[in-house]
């Protein structure tokens, strides 16, 4: 097992992020990035920036970027207070646990965020009137959770139960297994939520529910992805996640939103911050995009059968 990946979500705070860039006398705005060490952060990261440029913004010229390594689940508070020290004009949060430990550390600089549901998160007071420092983008990751637990029953269709493992030190995790739950009575699913909390929370979970093997799995996204589909191809239970990067590790299947017109709008909510736009008016905006992604060598390996019309519905079909 890639040990590393379980440190990255769940390690302990380790050495000390040194001041890389001088906030006095700066000539141009510069901008923090929090994101929650997962996989997807680099694919974010590069989508970010390109659309920084396609504004006009170019880095070291007339935007600065203050992008803190190392970021893991437990240094997150102290990262985005060193951001807050810097002095930053807004900070970009990926990710709940970003986004509140943005929030955690300021009630003043402005935040940029894409987080699952920043209402019940207390990210905002609404999507249409934020209320604070805080504005972006709602990734709705409780209702594709809950759109996992149908396709679950779609693929599987004589399934009767289905584990959630849920990511104790995420503040969505509540609203995310909500919708879960609700989903799974829907269509006559009995879900077990599993909550993990500590770095080797994840292989003693499969250890235990493979006594017992459920049909399925559900995965919230803030956990280590790439840990979780090796585990559970090793035990051969068919995985699903409300995030792209979970099929690309090999994952069963994927529902999630568009990445590219997502962290493509962040940019844009960044540029109306640096321009005078308070984050209080501008709405937070949700997606209207989705992507189902297969991924066709899991399932062979696995034996799944794939529907045939959900095949003809995917966004992409992973051979």
């Amino acid at each position: 097992m890639k040990r590393r990946h379980l440190l990255a979500a769940f390690g302990a705070v380790g050495s000390t992020w040194p001041l890389a860039v001088v906030a006095q006398q700066r000539q141009v705005p510069m901008v923090g990035v929090l994101v929650t060490d997962v996989q997807g952060s680099e694919k974010f990261w590069q989508i970010f920036q390109a659309a920084m440029r396609s504004l006009g913004y170019v880095d070291g010229e007339t935007i600065k970027f203050a992008y803190p390594p190392d970021q893991r689940i437990g240094r997150l508070p102290e990262l985005a207070a060193e951001l807050v020290r810097q002095n930053v004009d807004v900070i970009v949060a990926w990710f709940t646990p970003a986004a509140t430990a943005a929030q955690q550390a300021t009630r003043d600089v402005p935040i940029v965020m894409t987080t699952g549901d920043p209402v019940a998160t207390k990210l905002v007071d609404s999507l249409a009137r934020p209320g604070g420092n805080v504005t972006g983008i709602s990734g709705l990751a409780p209702e594709l959770a809950e759109k996992c637990v149908e396709l679950v029953r779609e693929v599987l269709p004589s399934s009767r139960r289905a584990v959630a493992l849920i990511n104790a030190r995420d503040t969505s995790s509540k609203p995310i297994l909500d919708r879960i739950l609700s989903g799974a009575k829907a269509v006559g699913l009995s879900v077990d939520p599993i909550m993990i909390d500590n770095a080797g929370g994840l292989e003693v979970a499969f250890a235990n529910m493979i006594k017992a093997p459920p049909d399925a799995i559900i995965a919230q996204p803030s956990l280590p992805t790439t840990i979780i589909t090796e585990l559970a191809l090793k035990y051969r239970l068919p995985a699903f996640s409300p995030f792209r990067p979970f099929a690309d590790a090999g994952g069963l299947l994927s529902y999630w939103l568009d990445e590219a017109a997502v962290y493509s709008r962040m940019a844009v909510f960044v540029d109306k911050v640096l321009k005078g736009a308070k984050p209080a008016d501008l709405p937070v905006e949700q997606p209207t995009k989705f992507e189902l992604v297969i991924n066709m060598k899991t399932a062979k390996a696995l034996g799944v059968i794939m529907p045939p019309m959900l095949l003809a519905r995917a966004d992409e079909v992973i051979e």
